[in-house]
């Protein structure tokens, strides 16, 4: 199948984007020790109901991709929203999702995880006529796990424009898509940062990692995210409140970007 014919996800997004505004994700990380396929559905179902708009299956300790598809199976018998694998090698590859961000640490200091690990799982992605989203994938300090296992030449964060080059040139190169990283359950992606990639791209920009109340939210909106991710603080608490204090996170989310027009087009 050609990729032209296979990108309903991709499409579905900008639309909404263009539609709505700015997006939230849930970062759904499957561990076969602290979070079974049964309880990823549950949240999953939790998330859906506080207005999440897609899941991102994977992280950076993902290796059995047995478990990845039974967890992938778990959570679509629940929700109804996009599933997109958030591949953290590839071994997060799974023919059960809608769609795979195609992902390059551009600021890898390791040709692995800029082109290498793209190449051995492209075999596996054709032939599961698995949607795939290009993206290009920075990490800014302080970087945690994902930073360490891609061995990343970390942005510094008090240097937007070298970020925001990044970027740009991930768009020059044809990626379809942008996500900025500071690791998860640390310090936040710097606005200023999220504002300078936000004005020179005409792609959408992620912003995933720090966000833990309503006010973090709403900077990331401000600055010009176009999707929000959120992943650990998900793990902490929606199960605890059934997704209430979620739901307040997302509503303010979607409150601030209602006026966040965009006019991307689909590439």
């Amino acid at each position: 199948m050609d990729q032209s014919e296979n990108n309903g996800t991709y499409k579905h997004l900008i639309e909404k984007i263009n539609l709505e505004g700015t997006l939230h994700f849930s970062l759904m990380d499957p561990d076969p020790v602290r979070q079974r396929p049964s309880k990823a559905a549950k949240m999953a179902k939790l998330c859906e109901k506080a207005g999440t708009d897609a899941f991102l299956i994977g992280g950076s300790t993902v290796f059995d991709q047995t478990f990845v598809d039974k967890t992938i199976e778990a959570i679509k018998q629940e929700v109804e929203i996009p599933v997109i694998i958030f591949p953290g090698g590839v071994g997060n590859v799974s023919s059960k999702a809608d769609a795979i961000f195609f992902m390059s640490l551009l600021n890898s200091s390791n040709p692995h995880f800029i082109i290498g690990q793209q190449a051995l799982a492209s075999y596996t992605i054709k032939l599961a006529q698995l949607e795939y989203i290009s993206m290009a994938y920075l990490i800014i300090e302080p970087g945690a796990a994902a930073g360490w296992i891609g061995d990343a030449k970390l942005f510094p964060r008090a240097r937007p424009k070298l970020t925001a080059a990044y970027a740009l040139a991930a768009e020059m190169f044809g990626f379809k898509m942008v996500y900025l990283e500071a690791g998860s359950g640390g310090e936040s992606i710097p606005p200023e940062t999220i504002k300078l990639c936000s004005s020179l791209l005409s792609i959408p920009l992620i912003a995933g990692g720090g966000v833990q109340t309503k006010e973090d939210a709403r900077k990331f909106v401000k600055a010009g995210a176009d999707i929000i991710v959120m992943g650990s603080y998900i793990e902490k608490t929606v199960l605890k409140d059934n997704g209430a204090s979620l739901k307040e996170i997302i509503d303010e989310i979607k409150d601030a970007g209602k006026n966040h027009s965009k006019d991307f087009k689909l590439k």
